[in-house]
């Protein structure tokens, strides 16, 4: 993953994405490198145009529904339980 985040900061530098580049990076953020990893990165991008990438990336929606339907889910149960034990309670005291 230091290696994307090495190659997006290349880009946002205006800078070549290559080998010597992102060595330099990871080994200054104290990573080690890998060189299969590096040659392999830069090997998948060229071609890229990685500005175009990032503004298709940022365009996805975000799921919110999804994460406010599941705090929903948690409470139901919370619910269950409370009305679970108040009829076990009535029960002892008829």
């Amino acid at each position: 993953m230091e290696y994307m985040y090495a190659a997006l900061l290349l880009h946002k530098l205006g800078k070549e994405i290559n080998e010597n580049h992102l060595k330099s990076i990871v080994s200054a953020a104290g990573g080690n490198i890998d060189e299969g990893k590096i040659k392999s990165l830069v090997a998948s991008l060229k071609g890229i145009d990685i500005a175009k990438e990032l503004e298709s990336a940022s365009l996805t929606p975000v799921p919110v529904a999804s994460h406010a339907g599941h705090e929903k889910k948690e409470e139901k149960p919370k619910e269950e339980k409370k009305e679970a034990a108040a009829e076990g309670l009535s029960a002892l005291f008829g």
